[in-house]
């Protein structure tokens, strides 16, 4: 069935690893994907959207150098929205609510549509391994695939457990069985595992619902996209809504807490912190009475609903009783139960920058078993994983994005340097650059590195080109060109902002508190200018923010420039740094376990000092 070696392989068919499959392939690796059900590539397990805090950044970033998710989202949209508009545009995060049928649809059909990959649907139950080397997979059925390089991106399936009240069985995810045999060979190659959980909540059916009863949650009257490609702009949109619990629902889901797997204690393994259950909400924030919960719609033509904030593993009987107490949901009819899932994850210390494991080599980790939570989260991995397979099969320089460049870079660093003990999600304010990695320039950022290691075609590059071209053009004009008293103070006047005495550049005045581009755009010689350069929303959007923030941008631009100091301070490998006996215990035994690979990564890992860093300068020479 299998007559040659593969370059990379790629166990699951989650969101990691479609688009670690499209990464490889698309760079020119002949690879594999090997799923165990061909029919839910790109699945939607949780909530059908994309996007949202930092995780809008990500996904834009995925798109930027050139993956597949951000095209995805666009194609299968039903809503948009641009969260945070209110706050500075480092915290803006674009939102999607998609489509889970046509969504997972279009990831099938793009992978179909990528040269170099082939696909095979069977459970991996072994990998092959020849000294310290991966060399294949093999699977339930005994089938053995030789492969240079393997990428396991397992998500919930590893020994996964799901959890309805005091009822338990295997699966990977509801209707999915679980899969067995990794976890034990890789722990008897010296791996350490753990057990997370996460969970989900009921799907019911729209027509039983009173939307009457609830707050409206349309999209925005001007929708935006994803991707940096000609993907179609939403020109219809499906209106989510709004309900709250209330005492009498907190009073009906305590009647299940002595038959929850929380409390009971059949479930041991942590779970998302911002991602509560509906019970943890009650528990943890007692002096609450009510809770949000978003009524999403599942699709453009389904009457599925997800609700949104009511994640439960409760008894069935209790999730029904105390949802029908929630204003609109008295009728409510269920197409399935909510429920909790354990599963096995791989503490990510284990782990390099390029995300290959370091006790084997060419053997690559991404997504859930890393144990990150969100479909953002593990897409970029998958994206990483794939991108440094193919190279490191090359022979050429891995490709690492520092936490200056992308979220994508603050989210592997996170994960290789701190390790995490509960579900990591991203947040803006996990990154310490985001007003240099914002939503908007993630093309700016990263084109060029995706183009340069042959996964960005030359036509988003250009088309990047482009934008940045003009967009340096429009601000060059508003620091050039001058405005009149006469013109610009009955603008001023509209926002109370003092008038200006006499000619000033226009940079200056756009720099003023609540000047906006709306205001600028009513001088003639501005709205001149855009329409003979027929710049875009997207120009115009870039040109304002460089312009508003320019002295953040130049000050976080320094910053950064420090940190890189540092990371060019490269530490040899497998350093013994018990032979410094002027480190603190704590940071040798943390070194000796993560062997960062620089004096910049050394300094974020818990425990280690200022003055251990001190010492480990003085020993470089530095």
């Amino acid at each position: 069935m299998f007559d040659s070696t593969y370059d990379v392989i790629v166990v699951g068919g989650g969101h990691a690893g479609a688009e670690a499959a499209a990464a490889a392939a698309n760079m020119g690796s002949k690879t594999l994907l090997v799923t165990m059900n061909l029919q839910t590539i790109g699945q939607m397990s949780c909530n059908p959207a994309m996007g949202g805090i930092a995780k809008g950044q990500i996904v834009r970033e995925i798109d930027a150098l050139g993956g597949y998710s951000g095209i995805i989202t666009d194609k299968s949209a039903i809503q948009f929205k641009m969260l945070n508009k209110s706050k500075g545009p480092a915290m803006w995060s674009p939102r999607a609510q998609n489509d889970r049928m046509r969504f997972a649809e279009e990831w099938r059909l793009a992978l179909e549509g990528t040269p170099n990959l082939d696909f095979y649907q069977e459970m991996v139950s072994e990998l092959l391994i020849e000294g310290d080397r991966v060399v294949g997979v093999k699977s339930s059925l005994g089938i053995a695939v030789r492969g240079r390089a393997v990428i396991l991106t397992n998500g919930t399936f590893l020994n996964g457990l799901i959890h309805i009240g005091e009822k338990q069985f295997g699966g990977g995810r509801a209707g999915e069985r679980a899969a067995t045999g990794i976890t034990e060979q890789l722990e008897t190659l010296g791996f350490t595992s753990g057990r997370m959980k996460t969970g989900t909540p009921p799907r019911v059916d729209g027509r039983s619902l009173d939307y009457n009863k609830m707050i409206l949650q349309p999209g925005d009257p001007q929708p935006e996209k994803f991707s940096y490609l000609d993907t179609t702009v939403l020109q219809q949109q499906r209106d989510c809504h709004m309900t709250h619990t209330s005492a009498v629902v907190h009073e009906l889901l305590k009647e299940g807490f002595d038959r929850s797997p929380m409390f009971n204690g059949r479930i041991k393994s942590i779970g998302p912190r911002y991602c509560p259950s509906i019970e943890d909400k009650i528990n943890r924030f007692a002096d609450k009475d009510s809770h949000q919960i978003f009524v999403e719609p599942e699709g453009w033509n389904t009457v599925e609903v997800y609700v949104n904030g009511f994640s439960t593993s409760l008894p069935e009987d209790i999730q029904f009783k105390a949802l029908r107490s929630v204003k609109g949901f008295e009728n409510v009819k269920f197409f399935r139960p909510g429920y909790a899932i354990e599963y096995d994850y791989f503490p990510p210390t284990q782990l390099r920058h390029t995300l290959e494991t370091k006790p084997i080599e060419n053997l690559f980790f991404a997504g859930q078993i890393n144990g990150t939570t969100g479909y953002e989260e593990a897409a970029s991995q998958g994206l990483m994983a794939g991108i440094n397979a193919h190279l490191k099969l090359n022979e050429k320089d891995p490709f690492i994005l520092t936490r200056d460049e992308a979220y994508i870079g603050v989210l592997i660093d996170d994960l290789i340097t701190k390790g995490t003990e509960e579900p990591y999600r991203m947040f803006t304010s996990r990154a310490e650059y985001r007003t240099l990695l914002r939503q908007d320039n993630a093309d700016l950022r990263l084109t060029p590195k995706g183009y340069r290691i042959g996964l960005a075609e030359e036509s988003r590059l250009r088309r990047m080109e482009k934008k940045q071209e003009k967009s340096e053009k429009f601000i060059s004009f508003f620091r050039k060109t001058s405005v009149l008293p006469r013109d610009i103070n009955p603008i001023l006047s509209t926002i109370d902002s003092s008038p200006v005495k006499q000619s000033d550049k226009m940079f200056k005045v756009f720099s003023r508190p609540g000047v906006t581009m709306n205001h600028m755009l009513k001088l003639e010689a501005v709205s001149d200018f855009v329409k003979d350069q027929e710049l875009d929303r997207e120009v115009l959007e870039q040109a304002e923010i460089q312009v508003k923030y320019s002295g953040y941008i130049a000050k976080e631009k320094n910053n950064a420039d420090k940190l890189h100091r540092l990371e060019n301070v490269k530490i040899p490998d497998n350093f013994d740094y018990s032979k410094l006996k002027s480190l603190s215990y704590e940071a040798r035994e943390k070194l000796n376990s993560i062997q960062p690979a620089t004096i910049a990564q050394a300094s974020r890992i818990s425990g280690v000092s200022p003055s251990d860093i001190s010492v480990l300068l003085v020993f470089m020479g530095r």
